[in-house]
C-alpha cells in the first residue's frame, strides 16, 4: 500500500536529487552550447589554408604574402569568437 506521509527527511533528499539534476542538465547544456563545431572546421581550414600558402612558391607578386597575412587575421578572429562564445555560452 502507498504511504502518502511525506517526512521532512524525505522532501529534502528529493529536492537535493533534483537540485543535483539540473546542476549536471546546466553544465550538460553549456558545455554543448560552448562547443562552436562550425567555427572549429573553420578554423582547421584556415590552419591548412595557411599551410599551403606558405609552401607554395613565393612568384605571386607580393599576393602570396597578403593571403598569408589575411588568413592569419582570419584565425586569429576565427580563435576569438570561439574564445568569445565559451565565456558567453553561446552556441
Amino acid at each position: 500500500m502507498f504511504d502518502s506521509k511525506i517526512t521532512r527527511r524525505g522532501l529534502v533528499a528529493t529536492a537535493a536529487t533534483g537540485v543535483a539534476a539540473i546542476g549536471v542538465l546546466g553544465a550538460s547544456v553549456e558545455s554543448a552550447n560552448a562547443y562552436q563545431g562550425n567555427m572549429e572546421r573553420a578554423l582547421a581550414a584556415l590552419g591548412e589554408a595557411l599551410s599551403s600558402l606558405r609552401e607554395s612558391t613565393p612568384n605571386k607578386g607580393g599576393y602570396r604574402e597578403r593571403a598569408i597575412g589575411l588568413v592569419r587575421n582570419a584565425i586569429t578572429e576565427t580563435q576569438a569568437g570561439i574564445d568569445f562564445a565559451a565565456r558567453h555560452g553561446g552556441g
